[in-house]
């Protein structure tokens, strides 16, 4: 999911546009459209919720291993940043 979508649905909306669809039973075709969001980010968060439930995670679990996953994000790409400074840095005072 983008950062941008992340932002624009809250995880209450997220969640409960899941619950309609699970719990429900509705399509989730029908369930985006009433709801106004794209049908793949629902089908994307109704396929996370599955695999949540089969992995035996709670809601608390679940959060933990989002934050952990961004944060982890994070730091590849602080990592990256700082693996091509050193690099430059090299290149200028080797000149």
């Amino acid at each position: 999911m983008t950062e941008e979508m992340h932002e624009r649905y809250g995880a209450e909306f997220r969640a409960g546009a899941v619950r309609i669809v699970c719990e429900a039973g509705k399509p989730i075709a029908r369930v985006a459209r009433d709801l106004g969001i794209d049908e793949g980010a629902l089908a994307t968060w109704v396929w996370r919720e599955m695999e949540a439930s089969r992995a035996g995670l709670g809601p608390d679990e679940r959060a933990e291993l989002a934050r952990l996953r961004r944060e982890n994000h994070e730091l590849w790409m602080e990592r990256d940043v700082l693996k091509r400074s050193v690099v430059l840095w090299v290149k200028e005072a080797t000149k």
